[in-house]
């Protein structure tokens, strides 16, 4: 090997051997166990950005380590490369969409290729392509048989910004999910998936994942599907002449008595039906919610209350009290029924809106624990009625079961449960997406085109316009079409299919990526699926990664796998970030380049103060990376100046997984120069590569070799452990001070177990550190051993681990001088204090410290240290 460390050279040597083997290739192998790995499929923008290096650097990490382990592993990669941002540069630059994706596309497989990333790229799938969303459309008619496909008129989530319908999900805080700007309401008619026939099934599943996906991502998922269970209630309208009734959810029944209004939404019938009725304020007031309404909520955001009172009024059925009907914006139409009654006593919403607006309250529940006063905040909790009628004294729990009953009884309710999750909207009014394979026949109406028609291909282009009509409505060809059914004349739809269908199933394409007849093999699927590690950004949690579980089990249902969860755990990691530097004296912040700033650092690197080169001062901050903030780091640059393997290391080692990630150039430096050490050192000892590891004595007299031995063997078990719980950075840590290990035994004049046991420290640490640093670990491990195939074709495994030579029968004695650490001392643990001492006092390394000065004292603490004290 050369005496130094090039990472060009090593790294295109070994990215071409790689592909030369194929030793990435994933092919079904029953003698192994199998592991399939994947990351979340990357959008064809033009260029990677950290987050992605970040992102599939973990993911290739535990591939790797899997492989080295003995598993079967598939890694494979993809696109999701149908969207918007194709059209969006059709309209500024005058592309072919097409063109633009796939330009992207060789770009971005370019840079991947270049990180050295294991991808078996046979596998590679494109959403773009024929031959993969034939099966989004096939998919759509399977569901559409079984009536979990249909369209009806409804109000939907508009971005006029995108010229786009959005989903719940996808337009979640009022704000489209892609562009950031307010999101609308408008009526269209719009294709549906029934994600509702699985609500429970989706809420149920959370039980078998969540021991292995993060708790925070399974909170939101339950959040948004919304589950209460409660009751019905009838308020009979207070007119003579009407039998009108206003139907409430209630989860507390048992507070009825507190009930003080009903409030209603804005968008509720009987306010359409009375709005003529209404006084000129109320109706100016309805119509600013429902335009604020229009900006979907937040289901984890809490909006300030507001409502105004209507003059009609509603009798409460248990107590015969007359209550005002009040519209509120804190009421969801699309919610239970879009009414609910107010009792501030005991809940929190209503006692805000109750203050705001002086509106009475009256407590029914009272504490069950004596010593439980009364407060000025709402009691939530069970306890016992009070002022309740024939109820009081009763607890909660008896009280809401019995006065259901008593409801459904007498006629005017039920018990009931409800849920948030409403059906996906996937109708989108773009060209650059999945067609959806229906026609519209004046004689037959809505029928499906024939699975042996498949696909229906999207044309070479049209005429793309933010008109908020889909542009395949302008290409006759496309339009104008045959009925499958009469073979009348006929037209086809022209919306095409939300891209997160595309991402909902290209998890089990990847295991046969080629079937043309089939989605997949459902054999291939039953060796490889469930995904046993995914890897991708939380801000999924409520869109791809539910309906990725709702696809799965619909798929389970027309019989092409058999298990209910697509992915056993989960892993989101957290943002890459970097320093910006900003001026907000206008009211908007104007980012400055970090060349053109000057900045003063505390002795631990954190910034204390930014100046302009005029002096001027700038405020900071960490914030997710963007060239526009000036704090986006392009990979390829890095790669270039320090190779990919020292990326990689460094977005590993800065920071736990789960964390955000800091960037900081200085960390990327220092990655190369602990690589630039094990090259060293490898160098230097590459005539160790004769002999057998197996003949190495368990137990060498030698107190050096001993205790390397004991070294490499707890950092064996320790970056085990570490990679098999996700945490990436502690592996790191432990191989640095593995190396360091090394380095304390010298080659000149080394003992034969000496260097038996550094031939086995850096064997060890080479097949360690090659999940992070693949193509330097390669390039070490020829080097020692000969073999060109490469680590993994030549059959080496991840180091084996003895518990027996990992286990201290000798402790390790820190030496201070001064209180810094200076040398170790490795003593029998029973070792009598004053020997302790004169052993430290005799070590070499100390003495580099203590040498012509004075010692005032040494303080021993048995097993632990000791501290020399000197003056001088």
């Amino acid at each position: 090997m050369d005496e130094k460390y090039f990472p060009k050279k090593v790294e295109q040597k070994w990215q071409r051997a790689w592909a030369e083997h194929g030793t990435f290739n994933a092919e079904i192998d029953g003698s192994r166990p199998k592991f399939y790995q994947l990351e979340m499929l990357p959008y064809p923008s033009g260029n990677l950005h950290m987050g992605h290096v970040r992102n599939y650097t973990a993911g290739d990490v535990l591939a790797w380590h899997k492989r080295l382990k003995g598993f079967n592993v598939l890694h494979p990669i993809g696109w999701d490369s149908f969207g918007q941002p194709a059209e969006d540069a059709a309209v500024k630059r005058g592309v072919n969409p097409r063109t633009w994706t796939e330009e992207n596309i060789a770009a971005m497989r370019g840079q991947l290729e270049r990180l050295g990333f294991s991808y078996d790229w046979r596998r590679q799938m494109f959403a773009h392509t024929p031959e993969y969303y034939k099966f989004d459309q096939w998919f759509f008619l399977k569901m559409y048989e079984r009536g979990l496909a249909y369209k009806r008129l409804t109000h939907v989530n508009w971005c006029e910004h995108d010229q786009a319908t959005l989903s719940n999900e996808q337009a979640s805080g009022g704000l489209c999910w892609r562009c950031g700007n307010p999101v609308t309401k408008k009526q269209l008619e719009q294709w549906f998936f029934k994600t509702t026939a699985y609500t429970e099934e989706l809420l149920e599943g959370i039980k078998q994942i969540e021991a292995n996906w993060p708790s925070s991502v399974l909170k939101r998922q339950s959040d948004w599907i919304g589950k209460s269970e409660g009751a019905f209630v009838d308020f009979a309208r207070s007119t003579s002449d009407s039998h009108e009734k206003i139907r409430v959810f209630t989860t507390r029944i048992d507070t009825i008595y507190g009930a003080n209004a009903l409030i209603v939404a804005p968008e509720h019938p009987l306010v359409e039906e009375h709005l003529q009725s209404l006084s000129a304020n109320v109706v100016d007031k309805i119509a600013k919610m429902r335009a604020d309404n229009a900006k979907p909520k937040d289901l984890e955001t809490e909006v300030e209350k507001d409502g105004i009172a209507t003059g009609l009024t509603a009798t409460n059925p248990f107590s015969g009290e007359e209550l005002p009907v009040w519209v509120g914006n804190y009421v969801m139409m699309d919610y239970g029924t879009g009414a609910v009654m107010s009792v501030p006593a005991h809940d929190e919403r209503d006692f805000e809106f109750a203050n705001k607006f002086s509106l009475p309250i009256c407590r029914v529940v009272e504490s069950a624990t004596p010593d439980n006063p009364l407060s000025d905040q709402a009691f939530t909790e069970y306890g016992i009625l009070a002022n309740s009628g024939e109820w009081s004294g009763k607890s909660s729990e008896d009280a809401i079961r019995e006065m259901a009953a008593f409801a459904a009884d007498k006629g005017f309710g039920e018990s009931a449960t409800t849920y948030r999750l409403r059906d996906w909207g996937v109708s989108r009014q773009r060209f650059w997406g999945s067609p959806i394979p229906i026609v519209y026949c004046d004689k037959c109406r809505t029928v499906a085109e024939k699975f042996e028609n498949l696909p229906v291909r999207l044309p070479e282009n049209a005429p793309i316009s933010a008109t908020g009509e889909s542009p395949l409505a302008k290409v006759a060809e496309f339009v104008e079409t045959t009925c499958p059914q009469c073979d009348g004349p006929a037209r086809r739809e022209t919306d095409t299919m939300d891209t997160f269908v595309d991402s909902s199933w290209y998890l089990f394409r990847y295991t046969d990526p080629t079937n043309s007849e089939m989605p997949f093999d459902p054999a291939a699927a039953a060796y490889w699926t469930p995904v046993d590690q995914y890897i991708g950004g939380d801000d999924h949690a409520v869109m791809h990664l539910i309906y990725v579980r709702f696809w799965s089990k619909m798929m389970r249902d027309l019989g092409l796998v058999s298990f209910d969860e697509p992915v056993t755990r989960l892993l989101t990691q957290g943002m890459v970030v970097g320093e910006t530097f900003y001026d907000d004296s206008t009211g908007k912040k104007i980012y400055q380049m970090p060349d053109a700033v000057t900045v003063e650092r505390d002795a631990k690197g954190k910034i204390t103060s930014a100046k302009t080169a005029a002096g001027e001062p700038l405020k900071y901050a960490i914030e997710r990376m963007s060239k526009s903030k000036g704090n986006g780091v392009d990979p390829d640059e890095m790669v270039e100046i320090y190779g990919a393997d020292a990326a990689r290391l460094f977005v590993m080692f800065a920071a736990p997984i789960e964390n955000e990630l800091v960037w900081n150039e200085a960390g990327i430096e220092g990655a190369v120069r602990f690589l630039q050490r094990v090259w060293r050192l490898v160098h230097k000892w590459q005539s160790l590569e004769s002999g057998q590891l197996s003949a190495i004595d368990a137990r060498p007299e030698n107190s050096a070799a001993r205790k390397l031995r004991q070294k490499t063997h707890q950092t064996i078990r320790r970056v085990g452990e570490s990679l098999d719980t996700l945490q990436f950075n502690t592996p790191i840590a432990a191989l640095m001070e593995l190396c360091n290990s090394i380095y304390e035994i010298e080659i000149e004049g080394a003992s034969e177990d000496e260097k038996s046991a550094v031939r086995e420290a850096i064997t060890s640490l080479i097949l360690m550190l090659a999940p992070y640093t693949p193509h330097a670990a390669e390039e070490m491990h020829f080097a020692l051993t000969g073999d060109e195939s490469g680590i993994l074709a030549s059959g080496a495994r991840f180091p084996e681990f003895d518990p027996a030579i990992a286990t201290a029968d000798e402790v390790e004695i820190p030496i201070q001088i001064n209180g810094r650490l200076r040398s170790r001392l490795l003593v029998a643990p029973d070792i009598a204090s004053a020997e302790l001492e004169s052993l430290a006092l005799a070590d070499k390394k100390a003495r580099e410290y203590i040498d012509g000065k004075q010692i005032i004292k040494v303080v021993v603490v048995p097993k632990r240290l000791v501290n020399i004290v000197v003056k001088g």
